[in-house]
């Protein structure tokens, strides 16, 4: 199915690449084994300490950060005629980007050029060029999780000093205008299990997608429903569409669509959502260690109650669905509800995107037993190569790229439309803008605030996710819950306890 923009031309990138950060198409084998370089990029620098100290220092001082050599007044033409190199991922957020470059140019006379991957290979190009050192491009775009991969071989410069640098950073930038959840989000310590919003800020937020319910307002009214306030709600929401709709004209619609292959990305959007809004924990500390935590008593009955909805209600090809298919079959009338990231319904529900087009709304998704709105999120940032030989202009580029007026412009004028600054989503054009879809501003404005990163910031982030997937599915086919997580827990204790 074909996204589309509203003017109704046909959105590739959206289509293609839009949803749910590297999700499922990011080959597990692939990624794992380029990230396995940052622990033999690390064990090969031990001068680093754990704070990146060599790379621009911790969050509490400037150590030897290039920023302290820029001095006197803040100047956009400071560096002037030089040129600078990005890495940019295919997506509507790049798009938006791009189409902005001469206005930064014209501000700066610092010229971009850039290289644009489809999200198949982004990540495996970046991976690689970054243990390289060869510094091929200054500037990236990457994901918060990719912090925790990139930042402890000192791959990513510590932007900290940089901001905190009047001379390079210019008055109006506004760090306490973006939604602090999201600054914290690419900021950590570098250390296993620490908490993020402390330590080096390694990258910074541009643009995000929450976790929410999109539902079809047609087959709620045919057959007299409202969104689910509890999880209990929501699976039997699920299973009574999926009986009910046939028979109201909706052929083949069944009742809610979540992500489902053998990938980590199956588990950061609705699930690790909901399972937060009960309160559980992907790994709990205990003496200085990591523990999983996928097995403990009420996260195993989470979880065979997660697969026996999916049963009950869900697509019967469900192993092999990624945002895509979640995202598809929500606009063309197969799925009532998805839950899922936001803007992977949105691009379905702008006009004559898809059949759904006009009848998608949106709903926070059921809250917790004791009210909780927690949502888990997925961060789009940009870094700084901590090899870079362009610093000073990589920065004045970062800071245009995450500033009020570029970001403004890609809201109103383009599709990124979960903002990351205040200031954006109050805006009257922007509101204007996206009243057009039910319920959007009012799912947002309730749960941005109880948004951010859910798990526990861990370098085995990725094996760890992609193995709880895959025992989703053994309890899916039907296998015991707790002997499932119970072998995940043991196979996953030694990965994360260091």
């Amino acid at each position: 199915m074909d996204t589309r923009r509203p003017d109704g031309s046909i959105d590739r990138a959206a289509d293609r690449y839009a949803m749910g950060g590297p999700a499922a198409r990011l080959d597990r084998r692939r990624f794992l084994g380029l990230a396995g370089l940052s622990a033999a990029a690390l064990a090969a620098a031990p001068a680093l300490s754990a704070c990146g100290a060599g790379f621009g220092g911790s969050s509490s001082g400037g150590g030897g950060s290039a920023a302290n050599e820029v001095t006197g007044a803040f100047d956009w033409k400071r560096a002037k005629g030089k040129t600078i190199k990005a890495l940019l991922n295919k997506h509507p957020y790049s798009d938006a980007l791009i189409a902005d470059l001469k206005a930064f140019s014209d501000l700066t006379g610092i010229q971009v050029k850039y290289d644009v991957f489809p999200e198949d290979n982004y990540f495996d190009k970046l991976t690689v060029d970054l243990s390289s050192g060869r510094a091929s491009y200054d500037v990236f775009m990457l994901g918060a999780y990719m912090v925790w991969q990139y930042g402890p071989p000192g791959w990513l410069e510590d932007l900290g000093p940089w901001m905190r640098n009047a001379s390079a950073t210019n008055a109006e930038w506004d760090p306490d205008d973006f939604y602090p959840n999201l600054l914290q989000a690419d900021q950590w310590s570098l250390k296993n299990g620490a908490p993020l919003g402390q330590g080096g800020q390694y990258a910074l937020p541009w643009g995000w997608e929450s976790n929410v319910v999109a539902y079809n307002t047609e087959v709620f009214s045919k057959l007299g429903l409202k969104p689910a306030e509890t999880f209990d709600e929501l699976r039997e929401l699920a299973a009574t569409i999926k009986q009910k709709a046939p028979g109201a004209g909706f052929d083949g619609m069944y009742g809610i669509a979540v992500r489902g292959s053998r990938s980590w990305a199956t588990i950061h959007p609705g699930f690790m959502t909901m399972y937060s809004r009960y309160g559980l924990k992907d790994f709990v500390s205990e003496g200085g260690k990591l523990r999983p935590a996928m097995n403990d008593p009420k996260a195993v009955e989470f979880a065979a109650n997660w697969a026996k909805m999916i049963r009950d209600g869900g697509p019967p090809s469900w192993t092999s669905y990624t945002w895509y298919q979640c995202s598809s079959d929500l606009g063309a009338r197969k799925a009532a509800m998805m839950f899922d990231a936001d803007t992977a319904a949105y691009f379905q529900a702008v006009e004559g995107a898809s059949p759904a087009s006009g009848k998608i709304a949106f709903h926070p998704g059921p809250k917790g037993p004791d009210g909780s709105l927690a949502t888990n999120m997925w961060v789009w940032s940009l870094g700084m190569n901590a090899k870079s030989d362009n610093k000073a202009a990589a920065w004045l580029f970062l800071q245009w790229a995450t500033g009020k007026e570029h970001l403004r412009k890609a809201a109103v004028e383009h599709n990124q439309v979960d903002p990351v600054r205040k200031s954006i989503s109050e805006d009257a054009a922007y509101k204007d803008k996206m009243k057009k879809i039910p319920g959007f501003l009012d799912t947002f404005e309730q749960v941005v605030n109880q948004t951010k990163i859910q798990f526990t910031p861990q370098t085995q982030f990725f094996d760890a996710t992609t193995s709880w997937a895959a025992s989703l599915q053994e309890i899916y086919s039907g296998k015991d819950a707790k002997g499932v997580l119970d072998g995940l827990a043991k196979d996953l204790a030694p990965k994360v306890a260091g």
